[in-house]
């Protein structure tokens, strides 16, 4: 599945949030959105998925126009887990889970077997098996999240859209859920706050500012100490580590700068 975009522009009471984006997400890439907090990243994925509406370009699945595409059949293609989970009822894991098959079921059909097959297949996934009769409330924030993301592929999506779905966790947990999202082979568009995780996991990077794509490549190609002054406005050191080969980097403090100069 390819998400193409042609000249997005969105606009939020009068303002321009997202101005002439262009993208191109292949078919089983892990893309990832970077930029500063305010640079548009929500509000483009938010347009992707459909809570918002473009004011002028378009976007494409494959060869399908989303917005000419019904609630369910934009469901049954795309899946999305967003930064923070909230539960308006309780739920056991396995019930919460079960929800993603909603899309590919018609209304009053109950579940058949294939389906439970689904979920137990997406529990053992992310970790949860032993988890699948516990109260979704009583999970920790790590825990919540791969519930989200069970239920993200449940959907049996062909994309999926993820919006700084590791932002407020834990670093162990942050590793956790990109490393599954990793192996799930699926074309994914993820906004991340940490560039040396997007660098670790992802195939392809745009970075947004102002809401304009402002450089995209391979990590290696634009994870740059002139890039991230340029988008993130901070000075910094960007190497890559003798052993993993993984890009790392280094910022500087106002203090360590005025040293160093």
């Amino acid at each position: 599945m390819e998400l193409i975009l042609n000249n997005v522009e969105v606009n939020i009471a009068a303002e321009k949030i997202i101005n002439g984006v262009n993208m191109h997400i292949k078919n089983n890439e892990f893309v990832a959105l970077l930029g500063p907090n305010g640079s548009g990243k929500s509000t483009l994925l938010k347009t992707i998925y459909r809570v918002l509406r473009p004011a002028s370009g378009t976007i494409f699945l494959n060869d399908l126009d989303i917005q000419k595409m019904s609630n369910r059949a934009i469901a049954q293609k795309m899946s999305v887990v967003s930064q923070f989970q909230t539960n308006s009822f309780d739920f056991t894991v396995k019930e919460a889970v079960l929800i993603g098959r909603n899309p590919h079921l018609k209304m009053l059909e109950r579940e058949k077997q294939s389906d439970h097959h689904i979920v137990e297949d997406a529990l053992r996934k992310t970790g949860l098996e032993q988890y699948q009769d516990r109260w979704v409330s009583n999970l920790s924030g790590g825990e919540r999240q791969r519930v989200a993301l069970a239920r993200a592929i449940t959907q049996n999506p062909s994309i999926m859209i993820l919006d700084e779905p590791s932002n407020h966790l834990d670093i162990k947990y942050q590793i956790e859920i990109l490393h599954i999202i990793k192996q799930l082979n699926l074309t994914v568009l993820a906004a991340l706050h940490d560039i040396p995780l997007a660098a670790q996991f992802c195939d392809y990077i745009y970075f947004i500012k102002d809401g304009v794509v402002v450089y995209e490549g391979r990590p290696k190609e634009v994870i740059t100490k002139e890039v991230i002054k340029e988008v993130y406005e901070i000075d910094c050191e960007v190497f890559e580590e003798p052993n993993t080969k993984k890009i790392c980097v280094s910022y500087y403090t106002p203090n360590q700068l005025g040293e160093t100069r």
